[in-house]
């Protein structure tokens, strides 16, 4: 249960200015000093072009659904990790929504059905999609946004990283966290893209 909408309006307000965590995002960590600005287009068939608004469907608010996202590979392509972040949430960091690693390389689109779970191994799962779930916020599979309501338009970027060479997924834990991805990938970005969907909690809504 949560908190009451005045309530819930007026601290989002208070705190409209605390935002734009970007220095935080996966982007900005060192294994894209060779990278610093994204090389392929993402965009979204169920919401257009990055930068799009996001209907409730795609949101914690609505079904959760993820919106399906296409692009052109990058040459040489080995692996991809997608991850899901709100840097203008009300806290210091970006909150992870969705990680996803070990992706085939030869995907050019994934969808919500790639989402569900095929197999469970320990602690580990394997999604229909043919890759591995990391850890998010919710220790879900994925979660779509959720910003407070009142705190004003939230980005959310999906960042979709190619690798040169797979990731040691015995290397890091069962479901891999975020740091330990961004250190597995020192030295083996080959290119990235990022779709932005934005979303607003309205009052009323």
């Amino acid at each position: 249960m949560g908190l009451p909408a005045p309530i819930e309006h007026a601290i989002g307000r208070l705190l409209i200015n605390q935002k734009a965590r970007d220095s935080g995002l996966l982007s900005a960590t060192p294994a894209f000093a060779s990278q610093p600005s994204p090389t392929f287009t993402i965009t979204s068939p169920d919401c257009g072009p990055s930068n799009s608004h996001m209907a409730d469907l795609y949101t914690g608010y609505g079904a959760d659904r993820f919106p399906s996202l296409t692009w052109q590979p990058p040459p040489d392509v080995a692996e991809y990790v997608l991850i899901v972040e709100d840097p203008d949430a009300p806290i210091p960091w970006p909150v992870t929504h969705g990680l996803f690693y070990a992706i085939p390389g030869n995907k050019t689109a994934i969808t919500h059905a790639d989402l569900s779970v095929r197999d469970v191994v320990g602690k580990a799962k394997h999604l229909a999609g043919g890759f591995r779930l990391g850890k998010n916020i919710r220790g879900s599979v994925y979660g779509g946004p959720k910003p407070p309501l009142g705190h004003g338009v939230h980005r959310y970027h999906y960042t979709l990283v190619a690798l040169g060479e797979p990731l040691d997924a015995g290397a890091m834990s069962a479901v891999a966290t975020k740091k330990e991805i961004a250190g597995a990938m020192e030295g083996k970005v080959v290119g990235w893209g990022v779709w932005v969907g934005l979303y607003e909690r309205k009052r009323g809504e």
